[in-house]
């Protein structure tokens, strides 16, 4: 049964369908083949409707509508600016400064392609232009906006913290660590770029400009401390988080900045909405899937196969990473979590290893394998948004996966990079 269904779905990938049709099919080949019957196939429905029941859901499109409005206004422009006139007259100020404002707008969107649109398309015209290569270019700004997936509001790490029965304000608190950790490494590496290819540095702005582009994003600052500062200190949880960062957001473009009309909302949400669906009919689609895969004990079978019940915590973590990091390679981060999180949930749990941990690890390597060639998600926002070749995109991304790969083996052998924050907000 398994191999009828994963042909099928490697065939239906191929021809070039949606993923959201060879997760269908596969799981209705499963239903059929399981029960003999097609009128069985109400139980896939049940399940369908069941993955997108969890309220914690209801996060989703709210992030994704106050990113949207985020990304028509002032917000992320003032956000940039900031962080520019501070490190921007520094030895490869202006790298450092497009990977630090991707970890501010990921604070704020929580999306890795809207992170590429929303800060590439202002930064990679200036960075061209104060003599930095393009694959250098492109490579940071594909590269950082995973930072992004890590950074909350994380919308893999909700996907993932309802498939898994996650906490998921505990997730948020752990993906701060490697994030910054990341932020950091970037940085560095743009620095030592910057001087051996002698990248000429800004003009330094004077304090009284700093103090101006300070003045300028207090309000966009408002979302990480809203987000982030709610949940750390119990006010809220991530769905009302949500719902506060929407509202904020509408305040903020439409009556602080007037940067949009009341009527700009149709197309916003509309755009909202589209996606919203896209990312709603995956996750039911996911969870009817998994449950055939989980009936048919194809999970089971699978890790038996690989010897994974006999491996070490270490080992098993080393698995997952691989795993996940391959599949995103190939598919998009969400589809890859909904169908291999039920897969390894029972060798985790068997193995006592904290799903938190594992949630961090699974999102950082669905941040990877997004920017990571042949198909990353990512890179193909870059093709598009930037209008530059394939091969160019992904020229310069090598030192960036190598420095992610490596952040990934300290959180396998070094849990606490994730877990300390988490631990002092949650005390356990």
């Amino acid at each position: 049964m398994a191999m009828v269904m994963f042909s099928a779905m490697v065939v239906l990938l191929l021809l070039g369908f949606p993923m959201m049709v060879p997760l269908l099919v596969g799981a209705f080949i499963g239903v059929v083949e399981l029960f003999g019957s097609i009128d069985k196939t109400e139980f896939m429905i049940q399940q369908m409707l069941g993955g997108i029941r969890p309220s914690s859901l209801i996060a989703v499109p709210m992030f994704i509508l106050a990113a949207d409005i985020m990304t028509r206004g002032q917000s992320a422009g003032r956000l940039i600016d900031m962080v520019m006139a501070f490190i921007g007259h520094i030895r490869g100020g202006l790298a450092v400064s497009t990977a630090s404002a991707c970890a501010l707008f990921g604070a704020v969107s929580g999306s890795t392609q809207a992170t590429v649109v929303a800060v590439g398309t202002p930064l990679r015209p200036r960075m061209l232009k104060g003599g930095y290569n393009d694959s250098f270019v492109l490579a940071l700004i594909v590269n950082s906006s995973d930072i992004a997936f890590l950074i909350p509001p994380s919308i893999g790490m909700i996907i993932y913290g309802v498939v898994a029965k996650a906490s998921i304000p505990e997730l948020f608190i752990a993906g701060l660590g490697p994030g910054l950790l990341i932020l950091f490494m970037f940085s560095a590496y743009s620095m030592i770029y910057a001087k051996l290819n002698n990248v000429p540095t800004e003009p330094s702005a004077s304090w009284g400009e700093r103090m101006s582009a300070v003045r300028q994003a207090i309000w966009p600052l408002g979302f990480p401390l809203l987000i982030i500062g709610g949940i750390f200190f119990g006010i809220f949880s991530p769905t009302e988080a949500a719902a506060v960062s929407v509202a904020y957001a509408l305040i903020l473009e439409t009556v602080v900045f007037r940067s949009m009309h009341i009527k700009d909302l149709y197309q916003i949400a509309l755009s909202t909405g589209m996606v919203t669906a896209v990312v709603f009919i995956l996750v039911g689609a996911g969870a009817a899937f998994a449950w055939v895969l989980s009936f048919a004990q194809i999970p089971q079978q699978m890790l038996g196969a690989l010897g994974i019940t006999e491996m070490s915590e270490i080992g098993v973590l080393f698995t997952i990473a691989i795993a996940f990091f391959i599949g995103c390679m190939f598919v998009d981060p969400i589809v890859v979590i909904l169908i291999l999180v039920p897969i390894f949930a029972p060798v985790v749990d068997a193995k006592g290893i904290d799903p938190i941990l594992v949630g961090t690890l699974i999102t950082l390597q669905a941040a990877i394998g997004s920017a990571t060639p042949p198909f990353g998600c990512d890179i193909f926002t870059a093709v598009a948004v930037f209008k530059r070749p394939y091969l160019e995109v992904i020229r310069g991304t090598p030192p960036f996966v190598i420095m992610l790969l490596s952040v990934s083996v300290l959180l396998i052998f070094f849990p606490q990079v994730a877990l300390f924050l988490r631990d002092i907000a949650f005390a356990k």
